[in-house]
């Protein structure tokens, strides 16, 4: 697998955000939804889109699973990317939100973070009772990472709701994520970004729970290491920030990974230092490393300005079908220029 980006589009902060806000989502028309609620174990819900491509749902065919980046979702620029990459290779795809992603605020104190590996395990233990055929699973940034500490949690386990997975530009050690996002321009711009819907969402869990955290501490916070520290690790059962980067992150679990997975991530990522990312030495014999030198976080432009970003899918669908049995051909070349 290859990538070099468009050269009217160069450096690591361009390539991340002209494809988010810019570039083509969608080489067809826009993907069109169906969307199911879903009752949790615990009595809280998360809501599901399901691509609507006219084609009879069940059936054996290839089913593509999207896990979102941190307050992302099925509307998300790499989701509608993978929703037309699969409606363009007649697969069916299924876009879970993580709680409070959806457009609707959860009944639980819980919200979602990067090591919510359960939740993974228990969406796609769904998904795969409902299917017969393929699954593969992808997880962009937070949920990259939450997707791969599933597969090393479980162990051979994995294989029984997923046939390969794949991690797509994951803060896979959080603290060097954390730290990267907390400094300089990523501070000014994508930490304030982060800020502006976390906080308001953590006052909404707030109003619902009386008690659940200190709201000075949180009206205080101006990043996400003070974020984590008053919300993020307390609510799910970590100490402070340190203890929930540490526990949460998947790189130094790769190695656990019993089934095909891929984990790409750019070089040029503002929000993954290059220094961080593991080596071969580190992962397992089912874990394929894919470190382009561009791309920046998710975006992986390609073709004339306004560019899109079907570049990243296409490599990345290609591999997952290549070692899921999904009948595409290897190769991972985007044939969209």
């Amino acid at each position: 697998m290859k990538y070099i980006a468009p050269r009217w589009l160069p450096g690591g902060q361009l390539q991340t955000i002209w494809p988010a806000l810019y570039a083509r989502r969608a080489l067809g028309p826009r993907p069109e939804y169906r969307r199911e609620r879903w009752d949790t174990p615990d009595g809280d819900f998360v809501d599901v889109d399901f691509l609507q491509d006219g084609v009879a749902p069940g059936g054996p065919r290839p089913l593509l699973v999207v896990f979102h980046g941190l307050e992302g979702s099925s509307r998300s620029h790499y989701s509608e990317a993978f929703a037309d990459l699969a409606r363009e290779r007649g697969w069916a795809c299924a876009l879970p939100h993580f709680r409070g992603c959806s457009g609707e605020i959860n009944r639980a104190p819980r919200a979602y973070h990067s090591g919510d590996h359960a939740e993974i395990g228990w969406m796609l233990q769904r998904l795969r009772a409902t299917h017969t055929g393929p699954l593969m699973a992808v997880g962009v940034s937070l949920g990259g990472n939450a997707l791969l500490r599933w597969a090393a949690e479980v162990g051979t386990d994995a294989a029984r709701s997923a046939d390969a997975v794949a991690a797509v530009c994951s803060p896979i050690d959080l603290a060097a994520g954390g730290l990267a996002i907390g400094r300089g321009f990523n501070r000014q711009v994508y930490t304030r970004m982060f800020m502006r819907t976390l906080v308001p969402k953590a006052l909404q869990k707030l109003a619902q729970h009386p008690g659940l955290f200190d709201r000075q501490a949180l009206l205080a916070a101006r990043d996400l290491y003070a974020f984590d520290n008053v919300f993020t690790a307390p609510v799910h059962g970590y100490r402070n920030t340190e203890d929930y980067w540490l526990r949460a992150s998947a790189k130094p679990l790769l190695h656990r990974i019993r089934l095909p997975a891929l984990v790409v991530n750019a070089r040029n990522d503002p929000f993954v230092p290059a220094a961080s990312l593991p080596g071969a030495q580190e992962v397992g014999r089912h874990v394929t490393l894919w470190q382009p030198l561009q791309g920046g976080h998710v975006g992986f432009p390609r073709g004339r300005p306004p560019g899109h970003v079907r570049a990243m899918p296409d490599a990345v669908g290609g591999w997952l079908a290549e070692h899921a049995g999904a009948g595409l051909p290897p190769g991972g070349q985007s044939p969209h220029g």
